[in-house]
């Protein structure tokens, strides 16, 4: 499905599903409420999907470079990102580790890597961002290319629950610049230390995300990701669109991947119903992004590291909800009213 199409037809919650499992809940050998966050999940599950099923989980891995590396806001250079692609590939990266724990696939997309050949996927827009300090990132041809090809990622993946992740070298730069731009915050709220800048190297990154906010011009939400943001970011936005279109819920990862979401519900109004806040990142931002997008993260584990790592360690609590619901007795089942 065009991501277009899937983004003018987000479903409504099902909330005769989640009142059915508020009352299967209530009616479990416990106090009413007394496993906190883990009701919530079953009943947000429920009402996500009509009938809560964690099912198989996929790891949707986004790589694109960004020419704002040039602005040296980053402790490594772009040649990075197509390195990190293969070690995704090869399943040395932490996100492989974690995911197989948790019995998901993962597949590693090449969007918009600079180097000649990748052993991701390949669905590559353009060889890297334009410098966003300087010009905008993408044209709205590309950013769409790139929306679509998130879409068509989660349809190939069959599977019931999506982790979108990222890499690409400079993209917490992008994310904080789109974050300024979606939300009205400064660059000093928006910018975090990304791959480990510090004093007055992050300085001169908050400089040039500043920069970068002043030189647009964009209004639209389609327009400020194609100005601000990077090919990887679109990507996990058209998989979060077309995930919610299915009735899939997302569980979102860091600050990349919440600015991506936030990309995502603009471009689809109602999207936000079917995600899901695996954690808050040590990012600097992260805190401000959840409060934009309205999450509240399941985990707080000091992580910063991306590629969807902080989603996939949530997961497991989602499988855990699921059993809560299925394998409890009910006071009716010892015997008592």
């Amino acid at each position: 499905m065009n991501w277009r199409e899937a983004a003018e037809n987000i479903p409504e919650i099902d909330q005769t599903a989640a009142e059915q499992m508020r009352m299967h809940l209530d009616s479990l050998t416990k106090p009413q409420g007394s496993l906190g966050r883990l009701e919530e999940l079953a009943v947000t599950l429920s009402g996500m999907q009509g009938d809560l099923q964690t099912g198989k989980p996929a790891v949707l891995v986004f790589a694109g470079d960004h020419g704002v590396t040039a602005e040296r806001v980053s402790l490594y250079g772009s040649e990075v990102t197509a390195l990190m692609a293969q070690n995704f590939v090869t399943g040395k990266a932490a996100v492989n580790v974690l995911a197989r724990q948790i019995g998901a696939d993962v597949y590693v997309y090449n969007v918009g890597i600079d180097a000649a050949d990748t052993a991701a996927i390949n669905r590559n827009v353009r060889r890297g961002t334009g410098n966003i300090a300087k010009e905008p990132a993408m044209t709205a041809a590309e950013v769409k290319q790139a929306l679509q090809i998130g879409a068509d990622a989660v349809e190939a993946s069959k599977a019931d629950i999506i982790i979108p992740g990222d890499m690409g070298i400079g993209n917490t730069t992008a994310s904080s610049a789109l974050l300024c731009a979606y939300t009205g915050l400064s660059p000093e709220a928006a910018a975090g230390s990304g791959t480990g800048v510090e004093g007055p190297q992050l300085k001169h990154k908050i400089e040039v995300i500043g920069r970068a906010v002043k030189r647009s011009d964009a209004k639209e939400p389609l327009h400020i990701l194609a100005d601000l943001g990077g090919l990887e970011i679109a990507a996990m936005a058209g998989a979060m669109v077309r995930a919610a279109s299915m009735r899939k819920p997302v569980l979102v990862d860091g600050f990349i991947a919440t600015v991506a979401a936030i990309a995502a519900a603009k471009l689809a109004p109602g999207a936000e119903r079917f995600f899901l806040y695996g954690h808050k990142s040590a990012e600097a931002g992260h805190a401000a992004a959840l409060e934009a997008a309205g999450g509240k993260p399941l985990l707080d584990l000091g992580m910063r590291l991306g590629e969807g790592t902080g989603a996939a360690a949530a997961y497991p609590l989602l499988k855990m909800a699921q059993a809560l619901t299925e394998e409890m007795a009910t006071f009716a089942d010892i015997g008592l009213a």
